[in-house]
């Protein structure tokens, strides 16, 4: 069997969904079960496992099975990637912005 290995596409991907983001920003706070990350909204189980596949296959998180129990913890490592990717282009646009400053001060003491 070939192993997925999570791409930047799968991440941003993942990151698309504010269902997925909101799972995410619960699991910041710790491990919760897939009932647990289903329960703030109206879905069914086998939907909140949906999205938990897409966050899994984005690295962003692991999930361990006991029984019937699986229980979700956040992968930040992915995130470091696309922070590191989005950071790229903050030079750039505190450039741009840095340049409408000075413009719009010209327009001021003209």
């Amino acid at each position: 069997m070939v192993e997925h290995v999570p791409s930047l596409d799968d991440v941003f991907h993942a990151l698309a969904d504010s269902t997925r983001r909101s799972m995410l920003r619960s699991l910041a706070y710790g491990e919760r079960t897939v009932s647990e990350l289903a329960q703030p909204f109206a879905m069914s189980l086998a939907a909140a496992s949906k999205h938990v596949k897409t966050l899994e296959r984005a690295g962003l998180i692991t999930r361990t099975i006991k029984g019937r129990t699986h229980t979700c913890r956040i992968e930040p490592g992915p995130l470091g990637v696309a922070d590191s990717w989005l950071r790229r282009y903050e030079q750039y646009w505190t450039q741009r912005l840095d340049t409408l400053e000075t413009l719009l001060n010209g327009e001021e003491n003209s």
